[in-house]
């Protein structure tokens, strides 16, 4: 992973461990502190340059997943630790709210403590879902900010939280601060790997998530996998029976808490932003409606086309009941899987079950 170019610090939290770890560990990049009332968005800085923003975050740490009434939630809870990724994709959402390669990092972490304490404190016997790969990727910057050891380490006083790593590189120092294995699940987004060699740059193969994903297991993980986005583009049959070959070729049906599934789907004033920035991305022009949520979508022919290939390809290896939707209907649930969340006491409870073995 490239290291930045230079390194900016609210004034606030100069002295926090985390930026006085990183200082420590890029001695050689320059740093300059921003006063109380600077704006990073001021400073004139090359499009292409990686910078690193340590910053004193003042919103909220622990948000509910940006889901829609319109489709089936998990009620997944995002510990927000950051914004922006150092990857590449053609198809990210980010790029529709960040346009600069700056970095944010929140380095204030005993807030974040104080607020996930109040949180998960509240009522012992609730089962939290939660984790860092929303608006970045859970360990793209681990190197720097060994930010997932720190939060596995204040988790092992909540037995009631289960933390996701989601991430598309290989980071796996956080697994000697784990404790308790069953507390953490590691998470990998899988793709066809045609379309990870040419929309995902700068992220690992699929071999090497594959492969990091049994060196989990081997370790008594179990792991998550994400088809997210699945993109429809000429001969994604042959692209996706590869890639789930090799899930099957790497992991035991045992070794998964769970799979999901996620067609493409985008904002639409995205389809320029990829357009300028992706010249070389076709997937844009497929057929596509808006969506409930008023986002743009695949027509849902070619979206049950491919659910139906991926999951029954899955199913034939033994993974079936870790299976469930990213953001689709009930009418795709019950076309593809044979039932609805609600058969399963919601996708939330459902999901819950398979995280943490229980019926609660």
């Amino acid at each position: 992973m490239a290291s930045p170019e230079k390194i900016y610090i609210d004034q606030e939290v100069k002295s926090s461990p985390l930026a006085l770890k990183i200082i420590e560990k890029l001695p050689a990049i320059p740093v300059e502190i921003l006063l109380p009332g600077e704006d990073i968005s001021q400073i004139s800085a090359p499009s292409d340059s990686l910078t690193l923003y340590l910053k004193h975050y003042r919103g909220k740490f622990l948000r509910p997943c940006p889901g829609t009434s319109k489709y089936r939630c998990c009620s997944y809870r995002i510990i927000h630790i950051g914004e922006n990724c150092p990857l590449n994709c053609s198809y990210c959402i980010l790029q529709a709210y960040f346009q600069d390669r700056v970095l944010k990092v929140w380095a204030n972490q005993d807030d974040l403590w104080t607020e996930l304490d109040q949180a998960f404190s509240r009522d012992k016997e609730k089962l939290f879902r939660v984790g860092t790969g929303e608006f970045t990727d859970s360990l793209a910057l681990d190197h720097l900010t060994q930010y997932s050891s720190s939060l596995i380490n204040f988790l092992k006083s909540y037995p009631n939280v289960c933390l996701e790593l989601k991430s598309k590189v290989i980071n796996l120092s956080w697994m000697q601060s784990v404790s308790c294995p069953s507390q953490v699940l590691p998470a990998w987004s899988v793709n066809s790997p045609d379309i990870i060699a040419l929309e995902e740059k700068g992220a690992s193969s699929l071999e090497e998530r594959l492969t990091a994903a049994r060196a989990c297991a081997r370790n008594g993980f179990r792991v998550c996998l994400h088809f997210d986005p699945i993109i429809h583009y000429p001969n994604w049959e042959s692209g996706y029976k590869k890639c789930v070959e090799m899930i099957l070729d790497y992991l035991k049906p045992e070794n998964i808490a769970y799979v999901s599934l996620g067609s493409f789907r985008f904002m639409p004033w995205l389809k320029k932003i990829i357009m300028n920035n992706h010249p070389q991305s076709t997937y844009i022009y497929n057929e596509f409606i808006t969506g409930l949520d008023g986002k743009t979508r695949l027509l849902m022919p070619l979206r049950l086309k491919q659910f139906k290939f991926i999951a029954n390809s899955l199913k034939h290896g033994g993974i079936f009941r870790q299976l469930y939707f990213c953001m689709e209907s009930d009418l795709v649930w019950k076309e593809v899987l044979g039932y609805t969340p609600k058969d399963l006491g919601g996708l939330g409870n459902h999901l819950k079950r398979l995280t943490f073995n229980s019926d609660q």
